[in-house]
């Protein structure tokens, strides 16, 4: 057993250093830059830098004394592991806001640019080339936070089920364990995608078939990702527990998400296609009937 476990150590530590090696390295870059000139210029700023670089720190720290922790608090491990996260991940992000990004004569907070873009598209982008300067929204921060808190939370959730697992011969949970591991690799390929295409949305709140069905897509799996994450601690219980209240965990993470959204757009959502399904029932909050079955 102990040989089974310290295997499984090693490869999911190699595999999450693996998986972080951009945003770690888009880190470094930022942070090198900083200590040089005290700021990074604009064109030399890696896209995403926040959440993902503190996040992935977050996780590697978790992946690390994970073992350390379950020696130590034993059950309650995955406790202290997640606010160890939680805290990491809060203190790298609130670090890399405060960096300073230069675009020709004018200093932009780094979470301002980093909002820029997120408001210009891939498709904008094209169209005028770099994002003008948007006044900070620090309303659009919720989906990053919630994101990246979501993801640690699961990653470790899985790590810490698995150390168990292995150490105590606990098998009953491996299927949810399972789970957990496909819903977030889906997830985390979700925000990878959206990274870098941002789900080809033109820039208007009328978006194409493609890009409706994958933002569709990206919220559905989010509350069933975050959903899946306490059926761990809820398998094998009554069906109410087990079943109805994931269910409801995972429909108010999507709703939060959606909140999110509609904070950083003024109230208005993407609309998914045209027709009585995907016009807005309300003017504030706009959301649809095809939101709402979402």
């Amino acid at each position: 057993m102990k040989n089974k476990y310290s295997a499984f150590y090693v490869t999911s530590l190699f595999i999450i250093i693996a998986a972080s090696i951009y945003p770690i390295c888009m880190g470094i870059s930022v942070f090198s830059q900083y200590l040089k000139d005290g700021f990074v210029a604009a064109e030399e700023y890696p896209k995403y830098i926040i959440p993902y670089t503190p996040m992935c720190i977050a996780i590697i720290i978790c992946a690390l004394l994970l073992p350390l922790l379950y020696k130590l608090f034993k059950q309650y491990s995955i406790v202290a592991v997640s606010i160890l996260g939680i805290c990491f991940f809060i203190g790298g992000e609130l670090f890399f806001e405060q960096i300073k990004v230069i675009e020709g004569y004018i200093t932009v907070p780094l979470e301002s640019w980093q909002l820029s873009l997120c408001i210009a598209t891939p498709e904008v982008l094209m169209a005028i080339g770099e994002p003008i300067y948007a006044e900070n929204n620090p309303s659009f921060k919720v989906h990053f936070y919630i994101i990246a808190i979501v993801i640690i939370l699961i990653v470790v959730g899985i790590l810490y089920g698995f150390t168990r697992m292995l150490k105590e011969g606990l098998y009953e949970k491996k299927r949810p364990l399972i789970m957990q591991t496909v819903s977030v690799i889906i997830f985390i390929s979700l925000c990878i995608l959206a990274c870098f295409t941002a789900f080809f949305r033109n820039g208007t709140l009328y978006i194409s078939p493609l890009s409706a069905f994958l933002t569709g897509l990206f919220f559905i799996v989010f509350g069933v990702a975050f959903g899946l994450y306490f059926a761990g601690y809820l398998f094998g219980r009554k069906k109410l527990l087990s079943v109805v209240v994931l269910a409801i965990i995972s429909s108010l993470t999507t709703l939060i998400m959606y909140v999110g959204e509609l904070m950083l757009m003024d109230g208005e959502l993407f609309i998914f296609g045209k027709g009585f399904l995907f016009e807005p029932l309300f003017k504030t909050p706009a959301f649809s009937l095809c939101d709402i079955m979402i």
